[in-house]
C-alpha cells in the first residue's frame, strides 16, 4: 500500500511538471525586451496544450497551442521604452509569471575574447579606469546583461543556463567591458533602458560560428564533431560550428536590434579575401536566422599586435584590410577604427586596456545611424587619393570632417620605390590653391626614396599612427600597393 501511494506521489508530480509551461532561460526576470515591435516569446509545454500570454501593458492576451514536440512560439506587441517595471504571465493550467522585465533596445555582443573580456578584466589584462567604471555604474541601473555560457555542442541547442544582470557596482564587473561601454554611452544618450545578449567565445574563428550548411557549402572545414575535435584537439577554441550550436543558437529567437562584433585575431594570416567573404556569409546567416530583415551590423578593427613576433610583418595588417573590405560588402554594417587604442608597451597584449573607447565608439555608429544623433560624427577618415610629383606623395583623406590631424609631428606613414622597400616618410600638411578653393592635403618624403610609387600607413603587425579627424576618430591603416 505504502509502495503505491508513493507510486502516485511520484506520477502526480511528474504530470504537474509535464503541464507547467516551461520558458528558456533568457526569457526571464529583469529581461530587457525590444521596445514597440513584435517580440517574439517562446517555450515548450506538453504537445497540443494551449498557452495563454497576457501582460501588465495592455488588456490583450494571447493563445497559442505546442506543436507535436512540445514547442510553442508567439510574438506580443511590445510598448515603447521606459522605466516601469513589466510583467508577462504564461498559463496552460498552471500559471508562470517573469517580472521586472523593461522595455527598451536590445543589442547582442557577439565575437571573440575582445568582446568577451569583462570590465574587471582578465588574468594579467585590465581594464583602464576600473574603479571609476564601478563606481560610475550606480547611474546606469537601467543597463541590464546576460551573458551566455560558452559551450559547444554537436546539435543546435535552444535553450542556455544564463540569467539577467541588472547593472550596478556589485555585478558590473561581470558584463562585457566593450559591450557595456557601449550600453553606458547609449543610456546617456536616450535615456532609455539598454539591454545586451553576450553570446561569445575568446579564440574563437569565423568559422566558429557558421552552419553546418554554410561549412560544408563554401569551406573545407569538416562538419563532424569528432573530426572538428580531431583537427582542433589543442586549441579547441578554434573549431568550427559547435561554438554557434551551443553558444549563439540559444538566442536566435529572441527580437534583437543589431548586432555588435568583435573578432578576426584567430583568422590571422587566412588568404586572400577569404576572410571578408566569410563574415559577409556570417551576417547573411546570422540576419536569416534572427528573422529581422537587414539589421545593423557594427564590428571592430582588430588591434595592433605582434603577431608573428615580428614588427615588421603584416599578416594582422592584411585581416584589417580583409575587415575593412568586409564592410563595403556587407550592408548596413560599419567597422570601427582602434588603431589608437593601445599603448606602445602593449605589442604583445592581445587584449588593450583601453576599452571604454571601443564601446563609445560603437555607440557613436548606433546613435548616428539608428537613433537619429546626425552631428554625432562617427566615422573614421580612409585613404581617398594620392598624386605623385617628383621626389613627394600627396595624399587626399575621405570622412576627415574637415580635419587631418595633427597640425605638427605627424606619424604613421611609410612610402617606397620600385624596390618595394618601405621607409618611414616626413609627413607635413600642404595646401595649395586649385578649383577656386585651396586644396589641402599630405605631403610625403623620404630622403631614403627619390622617385615614391607607394604609400602604407600602419599597415604593420603593431605600428600606431596619430592621424585623426575633426570627431578625434584615427585614420583606416590602408596600403596603395597589392605587394
Amino acid at each position: 500500500m505504502k509502495r503505491n501511494l508513493i507510486l502516485a506521489a511520484i506520477v502526480a508530480i511528474s504530470l504537474g511538471t509535464q503541464a507547467k509551461v516551461k520558458l528558456p532561460h533568457l526569457i526571464g526576470d529583469n529581461m530587457v525586451i525590444q521596445q514597440q515591435t513584435e517580440a517574439r516569446l517562446w517555450g515548450w509545454a506538453k504537445p497540443g496544450q494551449t498557452v495563454k500570454i497576457s501582460n501588465s501593458w495592455s488588456n490583450e492576451v494571447k493563445t497559442t497551442k505546442a506543436n507535436k514536440q512540445g514547442e510553442w512560439l508567439i510574438k506580443v506587441r511590445t510598448p515603447k521604452a521606459s522605466y516601469t517595471p513589466l510583467s508577462i504571465t504564461f498559463d496552460d493550467g498552471e500559471k508562470v509569471t517573469i517580472n521586472n522585465i523593461l522595455a527598451g533596445e536590445v543589442w547582442v555582443c557577439a565575437g571573440q575574447s575582445n568582446m568577451e573580456m569583462p570590465v574587471k578584466g582578465f588574468w594579467m589584462c585590465p581594464v583602464k579606469d576600473y574603479n571609476q567604471v564601478v563606481i560610475d555604474s550606480k547611474k546606469h541601473e537601467g543597463v541590464r546583461s546576460v551573458k551566455i555560457p560558452s559551450i559547444m555542442s554537436a546539435k543546435p541547442l535552444n535553450d542556455a543556463q544564463c540569467e539577467w544582470r541588472v547593472c550596478s557596482p556589485k555585478t558590473v564587473g561581470d558584463f562585457s567591458a566593450t559591450g557595456y561601454f557601449f550600453a553606458r554611452t547609449m543610456h546617456q544618450a536616450l535615456d532609455i533602458p539598454i539591454g545586451l545578449i553576450e553570446a561569445n567565445k575568446g579564440g574563437s574563428r569565423v568559422e566558429s560560428w557558421l552552419t553546418k550548411d554554410n561549412l560544408e557549402k563554401y569551406t573545407s572545414d569538416p562538419t563532424d564533431s569528432i573530426e572538428i575535435c580531431k583537427k582542433w584537439s589543442e586549441y579547441d577554441y578554434h573549431r568550427s560550428l559547435l561554438w554557434g550550436n551551443g553558444t549563439f543558437n540559444p538566442i536566435l529567437n529572441f527580437t534583437v536590434k543589431g548586432i555588435l562584433y568583435y573578432q578576426g585575431c584567430s583568422n590571422v594570416g587566412d588568404p586572400g579575401d577569404q576572410y571578408s567573404k566569410r563574415l559577409k556569409l556570417l551576417v547573411e546567416q546570422w540576419r536569416s536566422q534572427f528573422g529581422l530583415g537587414e539589421i545593423p551590423f557594427y564590428f571592430v578593427q582588430i588591434a595592433p599586435y605582434r603577431y608573428d613576433d615580428d614588427n615588421n610583418a603584416i599578416s594582422g595588417a592584411l585581416l584589417r584590410e580583409q575587415q575593412f573590405k568586409a564592410q563595403k560588402i556587407i550592408p548596413n554594417s560599419s567597422l570601427v577604427c582602434i588603431n589608437d587604442l593601445v599603448y606602445p608597451y602593449e605589442f604583445s597584449q592581445i587584449h588593450p586596456t583601453q576599452k571604454q573607447q571601443v564601446g563609445e565608439r560603437l555607440a557613436y555608429t548606433a546613435l548616428n545611424r539608428d537613433y537619429g544623433f546626425e552631428n554625432v560624427l562617427y566615422q573614421s577618415s580612409t585613404y581617398k587619393d594620392m598624386n605623385i610629383k617628383g621626389d613627394a606623395v600627396y595624399i587626399h583623406l575621405d570622412n576627415n570632417y574637415h580635419t587631418d590631424a595633427p597640425f605638427e609631428d605627424i606619424q604613421g606613414f611609410e612610402i617606397a620605390g620600385e624596390d618595394k622597400v618601405f621607409y618611414p616618410a616626413k609627413a607635413v600638411h600642404f595646401w595649395q590653391p586649385g578649383g577656386g578653393y585651396w586644396d589641402e592635403a599630405i605631403k610625403l618624403t623620404s630622403p631614403d626614396v627619390k622617385k615614391p610609387v607607394a604609400v602604407r600607413y600602419c599597415f604593420r603587425n603593431f605600428q600606431i599612427g596619430n592621424v585623426k579627424n575633426g570627431a578625434n576618430l584615427p585614420l583606416f591603416p590602408f596600403r596603395t600597393d597589392n605587394w
